[in-house]
Order: C-alpha cells, then sequence, then structure tokens
C-alpha cells in the first residue's frame, strides 16, 4: 500500500517516477495564464495568516464550503480568518476524491513542509504554525513563487488597466518575470447597456480618445493594445460562451454601437454581429503585433442570481455549459487563416463533450511552419483535475501532437496554487510511463526525457518568446 502524498504521489511505474524526478520536477514553471493580483507581486506582500492565503479569492473551496453546508459568512463574509480556516478545515475531509483534497494537502506540504492531515483537530496547530512561517520575510509573495521555481508569470488584464504594478515590479527585483494579458472582454459585453457605457466612459479616459462611434472604439482599442505591448505583454485571454463568427457590415455595427451610446438596447441579431466584429478586430491586433491569443470556452456565468447581486462575479456559481461550439470556430479561425492573419491560438473548453472537437479543430489551421501554432489547452476549470487532464493528455495524443503541447497554467487567484503544475507534471510522467510498462511505447529515456521537459517547460518558452 502506497502513502499519501510521498514522493511518488500519482507516479505508479519506475518509468513514471523515473520521468518526474529526473526531467519534469527539475523544469521551471512559465505560468501564462492567471488571475493573481499585479499590486501583490509588485509590493512583495505579505499575507498575515494562512486563511488568507489560501483561502481569499478561491471559489473552488468555496463552492465546496457551501456543498459542505458552511454559511456564507465563512466564505466571502465578515467572519475572521481563523474561524473561516476552522470552517476549511471542517470541510477538508469530506472533500476526499475530489482534488481541492490533493491540492490543499500539496499546498501545505510544499510551502509549509506540513504533513499532517488538515481536520478539526490538526486546524488550529496548523493555522498557528502557518501564520507564523508567514511572517518571515522569505514567505512574503516573492519568495512563494521561488519555492515554486516560477520563472514566468502572465496576469490577466483589462485594456483600461493603468500597467502601473506590472512597471514597478520591472524595478522591484523580483526574481521572476511578469507580464500582462489583455483581456478586451468588457468592451463587448453590450448585453447590459448600462455598464457597458460606464466601461466605455473608463476606456476613453484610459486612451484619452473620445470614444462616440464604432472607428473611435477600435481607435482607443489600439492605442491601449500598443500601450501593453510596449509593457511587456504578448498574448491575449478571451472568456467566451462561445465564438462569434456572424456576417456584418461596417455600416450595421457602426449603427449598432451609436444606438448602444445613445443608451438603447440592441437586438439579439446586434449583439451577435457586434460581437462578431469585435472578437475578429481583437484577432486583428494580435497578429499584427506577433501575440497569443486565447480563447476560453463554455462556461455559464453567475447562475445564481441572488448570490450574484449580493456579492458579485467569480464567487463560484458558474458551471459547465452545453453551448455549440464547432460551427463557429471554424468560421472565426477560418477567416483569419484566409486572409492570412490567424496568430498563434490556444483554445480552451470547459465541456469535457468537446474535447475531440478543439483535438481536432487545431490540425485544420495548423500553418507548417510554426510547431503547435494551434494549441489545445490543458484542462480548465472543472476539468483541471487528475480525470480531466488524463482524457486531454490521451486524446491530445491519439489526435494531435502531445510532444508539441505547451503543458500547464494556474488560472488562480491564488499565489499557493503553483503545486497544481506538480499535479500536471506528475498525471503526465504517469500516463507516458504506463505506456512504457506496457509495450506500448518504447523504453527510450531519452527521447521521453526530453518530451517531458519540451511539454513541461521548453514547449511553452519558445511558443511565448518570453
Amino acid at each position: 500500500m502506497k502513502t499519501f502524498l510521498d514522493k511518488d504521489f500519482l507516479l505508479h511505474s519506475d518509468t513514471a517516477a523515473y520521468l518526474y524526478h529526473e526531467h519534469a520536477a527539475k523544469m521551471p514553471v512559465i505560468d501564462y495564464h492567471n488571475h493573481l493580483v499585479p499590486k501583490m507581486m509588485a509590493d512583495n506582500h505579505r499575507f498575515e495568516n494562512i486563511a488568507q492565503a489560501l483561502l481569499y479569492g478561491d471559489h473552488y473551496k468555496w463552492r465546496a464550503m457551501r456543498t459542505n453546508g458552511i454559511d456564507e459568512k465563512y466564505c466571502t463574509g465578515n467572519a475572521g480568518d481563523r474561524e473561516k480556516f476552522l470552517k476549511w478545515a471542517e470541510t477538508v475531509p469530506y472533500t476526499l476524491r475530489n482534488p481541492l483534497y490533493h491540492w490543499t494537502h500539496m499546498e501545505l506540504q510544499r510551502y509549509f513542509n506540513i504533513t499532517e492531515l488538515l481536520n478539526p483537530s490538526t486546524a488550529d496547530k496548523i493555522y498557528n504554525i502557518t501564520t507564523e512561517m508567514l511572517q518571515h520575510n522569505n514567505y512574503r509573495v516573492h519568495g512563494l513563487l521561488q519555492k515554486m521555481n516560477v520563472e514566468v508569470v502572465c496576469t490577466t488584464d483589462d485594456p483600461a488597466d493603468s500597467l502601473e504594478h506590472h512597471i514597478k515590479i520591472k524595478t522591484s527585483g523580483a526574481p521572476f518575470s511578469v507580464f500582462p494579458a489583455w483581456r478586451p472582454d468588457k468592451s463587448m459585453a453590450v448585453e447590459n447597456v448600462q455598464a457597458y457605457n460606464a466601461y466605455i466612459d473608463q476606456l476613453s479616459a484610459a486612451s484619452d480618445i473620445e470614444i462616440g462611434t464604432f472607428t473611435a472604439l477600435l481607435e482607443a482599442l489600439r492605442k491601449r493594445h500598443a500601450f501593453f505591448h510596449a509593457n511587456g505583454c504578448r498574448v491575449s485571454d478571451h472568456g467566451l460562451d462561445c465564438f462569434y463568427a456572424e456576417k456584418y457590415t461596417p455600416g450595421e455595427v457602426e449603427s449598432a454601437f451609436l444606438k448602444i451610446r445613445e443608451g438603447k438596447e440592441l437586438s439579439a441579431d446586434e449583439i451577435i454581429k457586434f460581437k462578431s466584429a469585435m472578437l475578429y478586430e481583437y484577432a486583428v491586433m494580435d497578429f499584427e503585433k506577433g501575440w497569443v491569443q486565447q480563447y476560453h470556452l463554455g462556461p455559464i456565468r453567475n447562475n445564481n442570481s441572488r448570490m450574484f447581486a449580493a456579492i458579485g462575479a467569480d464567487t463560484g456559481f458558474d458551471s459547465i455549459g452545453d453551448f455549440k461550439q464547432a460551427i463557429s470556430m471554424s468560421r472565426f479561425l477560418d477567416r483569419l487563416d484566409k486572409e492570412e492573419k490567424l496568430a498563434k491560438t490556444i483554445l480552451y473548453n470547459i465541456n469535457p463533450s468537446d474535447n475531440e472537437v478543439l483535438a481536432t479543430m487545431l490540425g485544420n489551421f495548423q500553418d507548417g511552419k510554426t510547431p503547435g501554432k494551434i494549441q489545445w489547452g490543458s484542462g480548465w476549470w472543472f476539468l483541471d483535475q487528475k480525470d480531466g487532464m488524463e482524457r486531454q493528455l490521451n486524446t491530445l495524443s491519439t489526435l494531435g501532437l502531445l510532444s508539441r503541447f505547451i503543458g500547464m497554467l494556474t488560472d488562480s487567484r491564488s499565489f499557493l496554487s503553483f503545486p497544481r503544475h506538480e499535479y500536471f507534471r506528475r498525471i503526465l510522467c504517469n500516463v507516458i510511463g504506463t505506456d512504457v510498462e506496457n509495450g506500448e511505447i518504447p523504453n527510450d529515456m531519452g527521447l521521453l526525457g526530453r518530451m517531458v521537459e519540451d511539454i513541461c517547460y521548453y514547449n511553452a518558452k519558445n511558443y511565448f518568446n518570453f
């Protein structure tokens, strides 16, 4: 019987263990998509206690606590930090077979060398030990990232952002690189006219351009896009239910934008055409600057309207959607490819039923020049777990080239989430090791070691040119 979370955790053969310990574990981390707070990195933030580091902003844990019957005041409410941590400790034993059980104990072990299981009887002790450790300078944000061998971090940033914290990070002596990532979703979110117009006013102020027409909107976005590029941005990110790729005329889009600025609601057809135009224009900007574009597809967000009104978005009330993806995705990518304006592209799905759709879509638009130009991103959100990662790796292996895969990211708001890279790397090595043990691929450690190192690090480094 194996011991929980020992050195060979998730590694079920000697080959898997060798590939992980001798190759994967040694690779630095390039975290090319996350939601970390740039100010915390600029200020080398010090967490006051483990609850702030482990629970704040973590909607995965909040969902589990609610499911376990924990009151909202211990999730996003006004309960004290120790109380919140104790309630999380109360929940942890009930997360067995959920990835949160693995992640929580990996976080405690990798950062704090705590091997005890978290539960109500150990919670106070663990809270005290970790909180004391967090007061040391090497447990500030820079130290936490160093402990996980992080080389590059890409945050998620709105076009109206000043990037002041990214600029500060460059002179802060941080032992890693932090780059902004362009997330322009708000500039096409026309369903709520009042909120949209308020945002356009913000964008107008940031760009110093009066935005009264669609042409002016694009001018403002291009100006901000150039500003992001000048400050190191080389990647965009878009959160979509599905691609929008309907035909439209410039006149229709201009008319729709004028209607919005007059405070009038758009029809469903006008919304789709406007979003189709915006997605195309974003993609052209990215191509012109040589950026990588990322598309996260398929969630239904803010399902609980009562809780959305009370505590807002990104608090754990999103789920998997069942949107149709293939036709609009094909139209979108085909238009850009036909016009020779298709940038490097990463596609992520949240619905596992779309695995084969995305895995086969990649091959339609590879250009024969850039290895792995169109990527299928790692298991995302609800698929960011052992089964989801294994299915993604196996499907990509069958329908594409696993050897060209750019690997893992955290997609997290937590500075303690980086053991997820280790989690992925162990799963990757176990998948490959199992094939070796079964005689399905050669027992060539030179070939397989290079493959593992490429997927864990070198492919991403070369793909993004960081």
